[in-house]
């Protein structure tokens, strides 16, 4: 189903040393690196699957063949994260739904279901927490690049925070699933043998099978 809604994905470009650090040891910054490659990869196949009007990837970096054709790339730009999601809102045209790239297992299905709620439900927004505290996707009707300021990021209380955010401003927010992103190598682990058919899964398998 066609919807009016962008897709925004925020991402960091997967180079060796400078993404996914906590999953060395056991991985080596390679090996990371292509864990988190894998992981963009899935998530922006279940993006471009859906029927998103637009997909647009805020990428600190240059693309690569990660990438599919018809993804919009736009630059994040510098300063703290919170800077980087409001400029990465300001290059929404209308109702949007965010998410990053540490949860590969949310499919096209799932997304298409926090689109659906986010255009047909009564509230002004959706959030989708994490269970390390944090949010794995968030959405809103209208482009809101203010929700993110003075809420504090990587951290165990940030979705419970980034709640109380919209609380302030007046927003109310519907509840997506609560997923598991990938941080350590045991979420990797984990998140692959429960979305087992992605390419994610396929590079966690491989590098588990190596290191044992």
């Amino acid at each position: 189903m066609s919807r009016s809604v962008d897709l925004l994905v925020l991402a960091k470009e997967p180079v060796a040393g400078r993404v996914k650090t906590r999953l060395c040891p056991p991985c080596s910054p390679t090996e990371a690196a292509a864990v988190a490659e894998a992981a963009l990869a899935d998530t922006l196949a279940a993006a471009v699957a859906t029927g998103a009007d637009r997909v647009v990837v805020s990428l600190d970096g240059p693309p690569g063949e990660w990438c599919p054709e018809g993804v919009e790339v736009v630059d994040q730009g510098g300063g703290t994260l919170a800077d980087r999601l409001a400029a990465t809102w300001r290059v929404a045209r209308g109702p949007a739904l965010q998410v990053g790239m540490d949860t590969p297992q949310a499919d096209a299905a799932l997304l298409e279901a926090a689109m659906a709620r986010l255009t047909d439900g009564p509230d002004h927004a959706v959030l989708g927490r994490a269970l390390d505290g944090g949010w794995w996707a968030i959405g809103f009707k209208e482009p809101r690049p203010d929700v993110f300021a003075g809420v504090p990021t990587s951290r165990t209380d940030t979705a419970r925070r980034q709640l109380g955010r919209l609380v302030e401003l007046g927003l109310t927010a519907g509840s997506l699933p609560v997923l598991q992103d990938v941080d350590t190598w045991s979420d990797a682990v984990a998140v692959a043998a429960a979305s087992p058919h992605g390419r994610f899964a396929a590079v966690v398998r491989r590098i588990g099978a190596t290191a044992a």
